[in-house]
């Protein structure tokens, strides 16, 4: 009898460094700006973009030190491991809020070292040292409308051969 934990398709196959980096680029935001993972993620293997609901527009320094961080975590060569766990298990800190409403009850999380920690059923490298050198290509921000105190950073990255 297999008891392989069975979880839900993923709609679409993405290039494992690209997305891996999406994953610590997420930590990053969440840990400078105190903000949530992307809310809207567009991950693709030339080049990705990401939004994000901030106060303000990050200064050009914030950003030149959002791609300095990722490309430090990239460089530790963390190994991305997975455990699968019920939703009774998940810890505190990873955010179930995108799982779509039909997702299974067993959950994959990835782990990138001790550095970041979600739910994914996406593909990913085996050690940080296979992504290559992020870089962020462009950025732009659209004010909140009225009444809203968070507006939208649109960030476009894409990553150079080691």
């Amino acid at each position: 009898m297999d008891t392989s934990p069975i979880l839900n398709e993923h709609n679409k196959q993405e290039y494992p460094p690209m997305h891996t980096a999406e994953h610590i680029l997420n930590q990053t935001m969440v840990r400078m700006f105190g903000c949530q993972r992307s809310r809207n993620a567009h991950v693709e293997r030339k080049k990705s973009k990401c939004d994000y609901l901030l106060p303000q527009q990050p200064t050009l320094e914030q950003v030149a030190e959002l791609e300095r961080r990722v490309n430090e975590v990239i460089a530790q060569h963390l190994d991305v491991t997975y455990e699968f766990v019920s939703r009774s298990e998940v810890p505190p800190e990873v955010d179930l809020g995108k799982l779509p409403d039909d997702a299974s009850a067993t959950l994959r999380l990835v782990r990138i070292g001790d550095y970041d920690l979600c739910a994914c059923v996406g593909s990913h490298v085996a050690n940080t040292s296979e992504i290559g050198t992020f870089r962020i290509i462009s950025h732009d921000f659209t004010p909140a409308p009225d009444g809203d105190t968070l507006g939208t950073w649109r960030l476009r990255f894409k990553l150079d051969d080691k």
